[in-house]
């Protein structure tokens, strides 16, 4: 399995730190609002990396963040005339319900900020003890970045340019810094917000140091892989590996993982554009899944973009897959209950190349587009070589292939509302028996009432067969 390295540009043989374990961690949301679609492209990407590594065998420790302490939740709690707190466990709450619409697995551990101040006040004691951090008159604590000789290796950005960019951006209250490139690892309270006691004063963390706190705590010094969108390459990982490495002595993580961007209508998604969507507003027009599937049928590494036109493209792609097992799912119904034939097992075996090519495809750096490319080959080939006429025990093999594929790429082809109910299946009996009886008045009546419950009838010489409106 190949990983495209962000350290090294380059793709590098995965070889994790513990043999059968994968230990990754995915910087998560702030939440001060609702997640917006390009949150959702790191959050889908990197849930499929995931499932890719289980379905392997790998044991993965997935650690994702909520980061409920920032200036834009202490903002919006102000105007609101709440704490903070109030903001962040809503906003927390609202997110949770997205990722569970777009079927994303919840991590294995989702750590909060706030509840890990203590292992921000040790860390950030180490950094000074070694050298490496200072207190400012005011209580400030910075990193100092010059101290942490590889700065940059991430970003494989020069320091002297980065000094000379940074003086320019210099603002009131930072003259206390040694250097312009240093960094706030602690910072002291403002009136009206949210603070904890520390030794240099009251206030609270700087956003760096948190990630690498908790990444430490839940998955140890070294980590397999850290991940998250390209925005964060710099400064915010950057600044992880510096303060990371120089307080436990040890590389971080062995691999760097970054989505590209989204845009739309091929322009940087904005709330002045009045082109900014929030996975709420998508999921008023279109079933998530959809997004889901949108956001994987691109490269994670290739910028991507959003219009009306692909997703109604993604969402006629979706329905190919889901309607193929739905068609397979009545087959299956149908059949006789018997072994494969010979020549049943000699389709299969094609069959299984599929599933040989798919991993191919994830094992070259997670190419989720040419993986969703081998689904839609092997869904021809479901609908090219099955009927009710096979043996039941091919087709169930069928449909657990092209199941596990799915489920590999979080897409659900098991649907609640695709299922027929007691009382949508006693109203297909009533109208098969309204046709033998020559009702076709009634019988045109109920098809017309399963339309409008989303049911589409066909029938066909093997029976009636239904799919989704």
């Amino acid at each position: 399995m190949k990983i495209y390295n962000t350290l090294s540009k380059r793709k590098e043989e995965f070889v994790p730190i513990e043999e059968g374990k994968v230990r990754m961690y995915v910087c998560g949301p702030t939440v001060y609002n609702l997640i917006h679609i390009g949150n959702a492209r790191p959050m889908i990407v990197f849930d499929t990396v995931r499932r890719f590594f289980e379905h392997k065998g790998y044991d993965v420790n997935y650690v994702s963040n909520f980061t409920d302490v920032d200036d834009k939740i202490i903002k919006a709690a102000i105007e609101e005339g709440v704490d903070a707190s109030v903001i962040s466990e809503r906003y927390i709450a609202e997110c949770k319900k997205d990722m569970a619409a777009m079927n994303v697995k919840p991590a294995t551990t989702h750590p909060l900020a706030t509840q890990e101040i203590d292992g921000m006040l040790d860390m950030i004691s180490t950094l000074i003890e070694k050298g490496h951090a200072y207190v400012a008159e005011d209580g400030t604590v910075y990193f100092r970045t010059r101290s942490f000789k590889e700065y940059g290796k991430l970003s494989h950005k020069n320091l002297d340019d980065l000094q000379g960019g940074m003086r320019s951006l210099l603002v009131s209250g930072e003259d206390q810094k040694e250097d312009p490139l240093d960094f706030v690892l602690w910072k002291p309270k403002k009136e009206g917000e949210p603070y904890w006691e520390s030794p240099w004063c009251a206030g609270r963390p700087g956003w760096h140091i948190e990630c690498s706190v908790m990444s430490k705590k839940y998955l140890g010094d070294e980590i397999d892989i850290h991940a998250g969108g390209e925005d964060l390459v710099f400064p915010h990982h950057e600044n992880e590996i510096a303060q990371s490495e120089a307080a436990n002595g040890k590389t971080f993580s062995k691999y760097w993982m970054h989505n590209a961007f989204l845009n739309i209508d091929n322009k940087k998604m904005s709330k002045s554009l009045g082109n900014f969507f929030t996975v709420r507003d998508i999921s008023e027009k279109y079933d998530l899944q959809v997004l889901r599937f949108f956001m994987l049928s691109a490269h994670y590494r290739s910028p991507l973009n959003f219009s009306a036109e692909l997703m109604e493209a993604a969402k006629n792609g979706l329905d190919r897959i889901v309607t193929s097992a739905q068609n397979l799912h009545f087959a299956i119904e149908h059949a006789e209950n018997a072994a494969m034939t010979e020549a049943e097992e000699a389709l299969y075996a094609q069959a299984q190349e599929y599933v040989a090519r798919f991993d191919a495809a994830m094992e070259d750096d997670f190419n989720t587009a040419d993986a969703i490319s081998v689904i839609f080959e092997l869904v021809k080939f479901i609908n090219t070589e099955s009927s009710a006429d096979n043996s039941k025990a091919y087709l169930v093999n069928l449909y657990e292939e092209l199941k596990m594929l799915t489920d590999i790429c979080g897409l659900i082809i098991e649907k609640e509302e695709a299922l027929l109910g007691s009382d949508i299946e006693k109203l297909i009996e009533e109208r098969q028996a309204a046709r033998k009886e020559k009702n076709f008045a009634r019988a045109d009546e109920i098809r017309n009432l399963l339309l409008e419950k989303g049911i589409i009838l066909e029938d066909t010489r093997e029976g009636v067969k239904w799919k989704r409106a």
